[in-house]
């Protein structure tokens, strides 16, 4: 990829930042249909989860991003991880508690849970992103 002309792989790049978009945008889009459709707003309580997910990277991770993918004796990063993990199982428990309470159904449930899907998989395509670039690749 390296020969190619740099317009060419600017519009390529675009096109993965299109696609992120659009991941993004599908899974605020099943997050909010999951509220409407089903005339019941209690599954947006997994927003908040959404919002705490990145505080710990913010406050404890500092620059050194990829020291979170590495075995680590720092307890700042140690605490960073389990803070993340446990931001990440809330965004997949608040809804299934919600409907073992009986509040929501199955299929907002089932909403709530693929857009959380749909949003790791957008971080997950990012990363990779990222990372190519980081290597000089494309």
């Amino acid at each position: 990829m390296a020969d190619l002309p740099g317009y060419v792989r600017a519009c390529l790049h675009t096109g993965k930042l299109a696609s992120l978009a659009i991941l993004v945008s599908g899974g605020i889009v099943l997050q909010i249909l999951a509220c409407a459709l089903y005339n019941n707003w209690w599954p947006m309580l997994t927003v908040i989860m959404y919002v705490i997910l990145p505080m710990p990277l913010f406050f404890f991770a500092g620059s050194d991003g990829y020291s979170l993918l590495s075995e680590s004796d720092n307890s700042w990063v140690n605490a960073t991880k389990f803070l993340t993990g446990a931001s990440a199982v809330g965004s997949i428990a608040i809804p299934v508690i919600l409907k073992h309470a009986g509040v929501i159904s199955w299929g907002a449930m089932a909403m709530e849970i693929s857009s959380f899907f749909v949003f790791v998989l957008a971080i997950m395509c990012y990363i990779r992103m990222t990372d190519e670039e980081d290597y000089g690749g494309f």
